[in-house]
């Protein structure tokens, strides 16, 4: 029964084992992954330090007035109202302008940035610029031969310089003298406030259209909204302070050429408009003749001024007759009212208006009565000289009222007539009106348009001599260049997270490289995912290169380990004695014989009788490892009636109760000696003699010879090898297992290393080791 039979896993189980495992996998190269992430961040550090160069963001806003909206005069557009003349800013022609290369090499001119100016640093050179500058050069010609290459400039503090050609050529200058040179024409000067004592300065000559082209690339012009008319510049440049005084010079640049090119259109318009002006004068002059002419033969003055008065005094007129019908209509109703209710006691309307201050009193006088009344008849009864006196006086004022509104009635219906009788003489003067327009209309149609065409003109003459004279700009600079305080780039902490990744990645992906490339068992799970059978145990590395490391008083990690193999090639034989079993591998040199004088070593010390075959009859190593002399042996024994088993088998001076049997002299037919009945006799008269039975065969992945012992063997000890066997050599042992070709063959895992992983049996040796060490120092 194998390990997987005796503990089954649930797939998490496994799931969980797999993932140790691939972690595991990689933290045995700890060392690479710390070595990679602290070059890669050194390299980083390195760079920032040395090689990086900061990057500043400095930003500014722009108003780009609308002639539209009104803000700014009509900016040399003084017909822009025309169809064909009509030339409204827009915003995207605007960025246009903005990022043109001609503007930016007036800007890069104006500037002097053909010329750049270096330190030496430690590892690369650094540009100045502004106020670091020591001195200036002030070119005045410069040829094509010098773009791209440098001069240096050695500034000494007597106000003189050497100054060292490209070509090597060294010669003496004062500041503010004139230099002429085959590659330019230019002066230096040193800088206000500028230390000139003993510095180097590296100056550069740059292309002025690649310059210009740099920073149109460089520059980032965009709208701040949809609908909005304000631009946003900004600039990422190592040195903010140029990068400040570019976006300024760009938008002084932007306003002096738009100004530039409204006063040229503005001068061009007005001397078209003058031109115009003399031509109409002439002809409006003629025309205003025709209309007095007219006038004055027909006693007219102003038509339509007349027809207005005339209009407005009968509306007057209609609007009054209006109010006074509602008048006398409210009379009628309360005189109709007071008729209606005579010989009752109630309260009289309102008069709705009626301005009439008697009648006001009289109708109050009433109602003031009428409430006396009736608060009287609440006491007293109707038939008293109280309530009659009082009825009395109301019928009084009944009469004196409808007398008050017949006479007010009377008034306004004279009145009325009169408004009536006005209004009708001025309707016929509006009657008489179109008439007399209409005869005027053909000779004032002329005047009205050439007095028209005069009147814009003179407008638009004089828009644009204003336009002229306030050379008002095309934009408004809303925020001066600012911002670059601190870097935007490089990033440090990405740049340093990017090494330490990379650092780490390195490493991981040569570890996961190599994994897939190499070929050879790596770890326990390289078996177990190729081979079902059962692990017995793992063999630590023999770090001292000792044949035997089993003794009764060695207690090392390896020692150990061979005890634990014991122990379960102990619990697999459980209830058998005298056992016979077979160490063999894929090839050799995976420890075969090592494991097998050890095994034997560790069993003895149990107090068994072991005895160790070395039946590798082609290539035997048991005497040599221990270091025994040349005896017989088993090839001896099987060739030779003469030899017995007592002249073969010979103890072991290393350890008690282990026995050797050497192979013997090599013969020709080994497998053949191994199938012969003396080799059965053999193995069965030490059966009889020793409870365990080790035997060294040769590798099944070379010869057959351990085939050949199938019939005689209990347990079968396949040894694999760390970093050794081949992973293709595992279909051996899968084969042997799935055809039954050896006796219960089970695994032993040799030459294990930390690097291995943390398996049971490597970390139990390993660390019972440690402590019996630790153990030992302190009782020392």
């Amino acid at each position: 029964m194998n390990t997987r039979e005796l503990f089954p896993l649930n797939s998490e189980q496994v799931e969980e084992k797999d993932i140790k495992r691939m972690v595991g996998q990689y933290i045995r190269y700890w060392y690479l992954f710390l070595l990679g992430g602290m070059i890669g961040l050194g390299i980083t550090y390195f760079y920032l330090r040395y090689y990086a160069v900061p990057q500043y963001h400095v930003y500014s806003t722009l108003l780009v007035k609308d002639d539209k909206s009104g803000q700014s005069v009509s900016n040399a557009e003084a017909l822009s109202d025309l169809t064909m003349l009509k030339s409204a800013r827009n915003i995207d022609n605007e960025i246009e302008v903005l990022r043109s290369e001609s503007l930016m090499e007036k800007v890069v001119s104006e500037l002097n940035l053909v010329a750049n100016y270096y330190v030496e640093g430690k590892f690369v050179n650094r540009e100045i610029y502004g106020r670091e500058l020591p001195a200036k050069l002030l070119i005045d010609k410069l040829d094509s031969t010098a773009i791209g290459k440098s001069i240096t400039l050695h500034l000494h503090p007597d106000n003189s310089f050497q100054l060292e050609d490209y070509d090597g050529t060294v010669t003496s200058h004062s500041f503010g003298q004139q230099i002429a040179k085959p590659y330019g024409l230019f002066t230096i000067i040193a800088a206000s406030g500028g230390n000139t004592a003993d510095r180097k300065v590296i100056v550069s000559f740059q292309d002025i259209h690649q310059v210009a082209d740099h920073y149109n690339k460089a520059i980032a012009v965009q709208p701040v909204g949809k609908s909005a008319s304000v631009l946003s510049l900004s600039l990422v440049d190592p040195i903010p302070e140029k990068a400040k005084d570019i976006l300024d010079k760009l938008m002084e640049v932007y306003n002096d050429e738009a100004v530039v090119d409204k006063n040229l259109m503005a001068t061009s318009t007005l001397k078209f408009l003058d031109e115009r002006l003399k031509y109409i004068t002439a002809e409006l002059s003629g025309v205003e003749k025709g209309v007095e002419k007219y006038k004055s033969v027909n006693g007219l003055t102003d038509i339509s001024t007349q027809a207005s008065d005339y209009t407005a005094q009968a509306s007057d007129y209609n609007k009054q007759l209006s109010e006074w019908g509602i008048q006398i209509d409210v009379l009628e109703s309360i005189e109709n009212y007071l008729k209606r209710t005579n010989g009752q006691y109630s309260m009289v309307p309102s008069t709705l208006g009626i301005k009439d201050e008697t009648l006001l009193g009289l109708i109050g006088k009433f109602n003031e009565l009428q409430l006396e009344r009736e608060r009287t008849l609440r006491t007293t009864q109707p038939s008293s000289l109280l309530v009659q006196n009082l009825n009395e006086q109301l019928a009084n004022l009944r009469i004196n009222i409808l007398e008050n509104l017949r006479n007010i009635k009377k008034g306004l219906q004279i009145t009325s007539n009169n408004l009536r009788s006005t209004s009708g003489q001025f309707q016929s003067k509006i009657k008489r009106v179109p008439e007399m327009e209409r005869q005027l209309l053909e000779i004032n149609r002329q005047q009205s348009i050439k007095q028209n065409i005069y009147v814009y003109l003179l407008q638009k003459r004089e828009e644009t001599a204003l336009t002229l004279a306030a050379t008002a700009s095309a934009a408004r600079v809303i925020d001066h260049a600012r911002g670059g305080g601190f870097p935007i780039s490089p990033n440090k902490q990405t740049l340093y997270l990017m090494a330490l990744l990379l650092g780490l990645g390195i490493p991981f992906a040569g570890v996961y490289i190599s994994t897939l490339l190499n070929n050879k068992v790596q770890t326990q799970y390289d078996i177990t995912k190729v081979v079902n059978a059962q692990i017995i145990g793992e063999i630590a590395h023999n770090k001292k290169g000792e044949t035997l490391v089993v003794t009764k008083s060695n207690r090392t990690p390896i020692a150990e380990m061979f005890k634990l193999v014991r122990a379960n090639l102990h619990f697999a034989a459980l209830g058998k004695k005298n056992i016979v079993m077979m160490v063999t591998s894929s090839m050799s040199g995976e420890g075969k014989t090592f494991f097998s004088i050890n095994l034997g070593a560790s069993l003895a010390l149990t107090g068994k009788r072991v005895v160790l075959l070395d039946l590798d009859l082609r290539d035997p190593k048991v005497a040599t490892e221990l270091n025994l002399p040349e005896s017989l042996g088993i090839t001896d024994y099987l060739v030779s009636s003469d030899v017995s088993i007592h002249d073969i088998v010979k103890p072991s001076e290393a350890v008690s109760d282990l026995f050797i049997v050497n192979s013997g002299p090599i013969p020709p037919n080994p497998i053949e000696l191994i199938m012969s009945s003396k080799f059965s006799h053999l193995i069965q008269e030490l059966k009889e003699n020793f409870d365990y039975i080790i035997i060294d065969t040769p590798p099944v992945g070379q010869v057959a010879d351990a085939f050949a012992l199938r019939s005689f063997i209990d347990f079968t000890i396949y040894l694999v090898r760390y970093n050794y066997t081949y992973k293709a050599q595992l279909n051996i042992i899968k084969n042997i297992c799935k055809e039954n070709t050896l006796s219960k063959p089970m695994i032993v895992i040799n030459d294990a290393k930390e690097a291995n992983g943390n398996n049971y049996g490597y970390g139990y040796g390993y660390g019972y080791g440690k402590k019996y060490v630790k153990k030992k120092k302190a009782l020392l």
